[in-house]
């Protein structure tokens, strides 16, 4: 952790975000921007998987995970932005914070299930399914766990700022 605190520090990241005024606003409105894109487009696919919108074809729901993918872009961009210009401890005090950790842990599993989806031929099996027909029960598992994972890295993100809250519920 301190190794990459220290990369971190050294960029200059912490100067251009620390010394400009409208750039952490301006983060926190893309990163805001980023997660809707990402949840906006990968949760509904997730959804019509699970049978929501039994009108709607996968197929075409598919089309707008790139704007999702846009999102993830956006998100990792300004994330490192916010640990490395962090005015309050630096860098180590994001890669300490344990709603932190859990919320990169999230991201992390969220991608081996994308990885899952995608090269296990879960997605292929996608294209075979009908407007108003069902997806196989292991795209039903693959999209819940999408949906658990990307609404969890929502609150743990939220729950950086009030860690001291979350360690003490857990009793640390």
């Amino acid at each position: 952790m301190e190794t990459l605190s220290d990369i971190l520090a050294a960029t200059n990241l912490v100067a251009f975000v620390n010394d400009n005024d409208w750039v952490w606003p301006l983060c926190e409105i893309l990163h805001f921007v980023g997660m809707s894109f990402l949840i906006g487009t990968v949760g509904l696919v997730d959804l019509r998987i699970l049978g929501v919108g039994k009108g709607i074809p996968i197929a075409t729901l598919e089309k707008l995970v790139p704007l999702g993918v846009a999102g993830f872009i956006v998100n990792a961009t300004t994330g490192v932005m916010f640990v490395a210009g962090n005015p309050v401890g630096g860098p180590i005090e994001y890669l300490q914070n344990l709603s932190f950790q859990i919320k990169m842990l999230l991201v992390l599993i969220a991608g081996v299930n994308l990885f899952v989806f995608y090269f296990m031929g879960i997605a292929r099996d996608l294209e075979a399914v009908q407007p108003s027909g069902d997806a196989a029960v292991s795209a039903k598992i693959v999209a819940t766990i999408s949906l658990v994972l990307w609404f969890g890295v929502i609150a743990f993100g939220r729950l950086i700022m009030y860690n001291d809250t979350l360690l003490y519920a857990l009793g640390m």
